[in-house]
């Protein structure tokens, strides 16, 4: 048959799938806010995809750069942040036992902090106080209260993250000498990416921008600011993948009815993940003026790196797809990959953006080139790019997650027509970033700039070009803007039923049995303070003296600039 395993049919799983009723309920919470901020997102992106295509004028209270930092704030960090973090509190009470009251309590605290900080953030950009783009480069300035709200934002995640890791080392401490659940380890690895990361948005944020938009300082070192969110910025990216990661690894084996093809394989790749994807923030500003060519050279060598763990990813996840069809009897070259179940939306959504990551992760390879950057350097191929990697292959992983990952903590059961649902879904939103990522990176080729409302450029040529042509072009863009919020409506209606409607019932935590190689993953592997002594001689190697030389050698400071995003 061509489906192996149902959405609504789990084979048995060899352990209790269980999430404790009160780590369920502050998983549910962290998932509630997460679809609320995805479809005002993506309400966003849609008027912002057709006012860039000259298709609609937005009206004289709504400024299109507005909606483009609350598409931009709204689903790359606030959607995405929350869903992590409801994952990962629902699964490691699934793998590691329920959280101690006091752990839980830390972990309702950093919910409460972050929501102050997403609230204030988000209420600054409505009153169009904080239409700085998702990045808030620096000299335009967004209200004070903006940045006390990112400030809150990422001390809340930090608390959060605090007794998440809390509750791993504790089973550690409870374990001895036993190799810890893989959930335990990735979740930890990449929460330590994020502590370590959120230091340099941290820094920019309280000790430049802060002080600036309350009028204490008069100008602001632009070079640094962007360095700093750059520091931050680029690692994000991976706190987004690594959780879509642990799903390909963790949770695809157990749903296609196989286990991981090698848990020490996997650990090895997060760890180096969290060693060379912090030391990297320069390949986004090769460009940049005021930052010498050694210092770039050594980022981008290490960013090369980088494809290292991803390619061990690949080879791991085929690997372990291979092994499972044919122990379900798929015979020859390929014929296992008849055996996979295509049919499953918790299988076929991640799937999909483990084939979009390829052409992904190509595009990333050219962005970190010097040469080949210089040419797509701040187009329209940038966002295609990011669309790519973010807007599909994490965001896909994460809509196959919701479909057993609500029934998890809501108590209920993921329906045949839920099912059916998912997967219209899971094609509607590939076809419709078919189109607008793909016309998005053939446009930068034609030099179409990012981060610009709708204009001809007074009717030049060139840019009259970018309106008429049949798939480069901003219409294009803005109907696969179409259809992707027509998947994202969709897949917020999913949200709603699988939380509140589904029928009663229980439903697995679908989590791989133990690897084979478990009882032989070598002890260096969960050398923390290894890792950690590593990954800090890194970034100190890769950023103290372009820093320190931006300190001391500081160029001429920028006032801020507001009255141009009124």
């Amino acid at each position: 048959m061509l489906q192996s395993n149902l959405a609504y049919k789990l084979p048995l799983t060899e352990e209790p799938a269980h999430v404790a009723s009160k780590d369920a309920k502050l998983s549910f919470v962290h998932v509630v806010v997460a679809f609320f901020a995805f479809l005002i997102g993506i309400l966003g992106g849609l008027l912002q995809g057709l006012a860039r295509g000259g298709i609609i004028e937005l009206p004289a209270w709504l400024g299109y750069y507005q909606i483009l930092t609350a598409h931009g704030v709204l689903l790359a960090l606030v959607f995405t942040t929350y869903l992590i973090f409801g994952f990962f509190f629902a699964g490691m009470s699934r793998t590691h036992g329920a959280f101690s009251d006091r752990l839980r309590k830390m972990g309702w605290a950093g919910f409460i902090i972050t929501t102050i900080g997403t609230l204030m953030a988000a209420s600054m950009i409505i009153a169009n106080e904080a239409s700085v783009l998702y990045t808030f480069y620096a000299p335009l300035q967004a209200h004070y209260i903006f940045y006390s709200g990112l400030a809150l934002f990422v001390v809340g995640t930090w608390v959060a993250g605090a007794a998440i890791m809390a509750h791993y080392f504790q089973w550690k401490k409870e374990h001895p000498g036993e190799p810890t659940p893989l959930f335990g380890f990735m979740a930890t690895a990449t929460l330590i990416l994020w502590v370590v990361a959120g230091l340099g948005v941290a820094a920019t944020v309280l000790g430049q921008m802060l002080p600036w938009a309350l009028g204490m300082t008069d100008e602001i070192n632009v070079l640094l600011s962007r360095t700093l969110f750059w520091y931050f910025g680029h690692p994000l990216v991976y706190f987004w993948i690594m959780p879509a990661y642990m799903v390909w690894y963790l949770v695809i084996p157990k749903v296609i009815g196989g286990r991981l093809f090698s848990g020490s394989l996997a650990r090895l790749a997060f760890i180096l993940f969290l060693l060379f994807s912090i030391p990297v923030g320069f390949h986004h500003q090769l460009m940049e003026a005021g930052i010498t060519e050694f210092w770039k050279y050594i980022q981008t060598v290490l960013t090369f790196v980088v494809v290292v763990p991803s390619l061990l990813t690949a080879f791991s996840i085929f690997a372990t797809f291979e092994q499972t069809g044919r122990e379900q009897g798929g015979k020859g070259l390929f014929s296992w990959i008849k055996k996979l179940p295509w049919g499953d939306v918790r299988f076929f959504a991640p799937f999909m953006g483990m084939l979009v990551f390829i052409p992904a992760g190509a595009g990333g390879l050219i962005n970190a080139s010097f040469q080949l950057n210089a040419v797509v350097h701040n187009t329209l191929w940038v966002v295609g790019h990011f669309h790519l990697t973010v807007g599909t292959t994490v965001i896909l992983t994460f809509f196959g997650m919701a479909f057993w990952l609500i029934p998890v903590i809501t108590g209920r059961r993921l329906t045949k027509s839920m099912n059916r649902s998912g997967m219209v879904t899971t094609w509607l939103w590939t076809i419709g970033m078919f189109l607008m990522s793909g016309a998005m990176h053939i446009l930068g080729l034609f030099g179409a700039p990012r981060r610009t409302a709708y204009t001809t450029y007074q009717d030049h040529p060139q840019a009259m070009s970018w309106f008429e042509g049949i798939f480069a072009s901003h219409i294009t863009v803005a109907i696969g803007g179409v259809i992707l919020t027509a998947a994202g409506i969709l897949m917020f209606y999913n949200f709603i039923y699988l939380a509140w409607f589904a029928p009663k019932g229980e439903t697995e935590f679908p989590m791989t049995p133990d690897p084979d190689d478990t009882p032989h993953t070598p002890a260096l592997l969960e050398n923390w303070k290894l890792w950690i002594g590593i990954a800090v001689v890194l970034i100190l190697f890769a950023y103290t003296i372009p820093i320190y030389d931006m300190i001391v050698n500081a160029p001429p400071g920028s006032p801020a600039f507001n009255n141009l995003i009124r």
